[in-house]
């Protein structure tokens, strides 16, 4: 949707590209004030962070620290990983205007940084990388083997603590 073209390096990286059209999509559409996102993206999160912590990718650091407070207090693992310029040069094509995926080498963040490119400038936004947290082959404090549901609860502090209106306040 953002005109980008898009050498496709890797048929099993395709939910980046229908995430990137859809990250455009939202931002042309609605023009939210932020955007977060969650996605099984990529088994490198797993490599390293294993199943106990989601890997959280920003442009923005105080939506991002939101949520990692919000995912503390709830009790849902998440780890900052980091975005930079650096490493744009793994995604570079020959061909296209960038490639769907990078080496081998910092594989969930050349996922996140090729996100990024779908993301404007002046747009908060944090991508949620959950393949390690999603589904887990036994059972957790917070939920049995299998689907965990992990984020809503996290997602659901981060609202109620900043976005709804609380009682105790005017307007209220």
């Amino acid at each position: 949707m953002k005109g980008d073209t898009v050498e496709v390096i890797n048929t099993d990286a395709e939910g980046r590209l229908v995430l990137a059209d859809i990250l455009w999509y939202t931002q042309e559409r609605f023009n939210p004030t932020g955007m977060i996102n969650l996605a099984t993206l990529t088994g490198a999160i797993i490599v390293g962070l294993g199943h106990e912590m989601a890997g959280v990718f920003s442009n923005n650091d105080k939506l991002c620290k939101k949520f990692i407070n919000a995912a503390m207090a709830e009790g849902e693992g998440a780890w900052r990983m980091p975005l930079a310029p650096a490493y744009d040069k793994l995604l570079k094509s020959r061909i296209a205007d960038v490639k769907n995926v990078g080496s081998r080498a910092a594989g969930s963040i050349t996922a996140g940084q090729f996100l990024q490119r779908f993301v404007k400038d002046d747009m908060p936004w944090v991508h949620l990388d959950i393949a390690g947290v999603a589904s887990i082959a036994t059972e957790s404090a917070f939920s049995p083997k299998g689907a965990t549901g992990w984020g809503v609860r996290a997602l659901n502090r981060m609202i109620a603590d900043h976005y709804e209106p609380r009682e105790d306040t005017p307007g209220g």
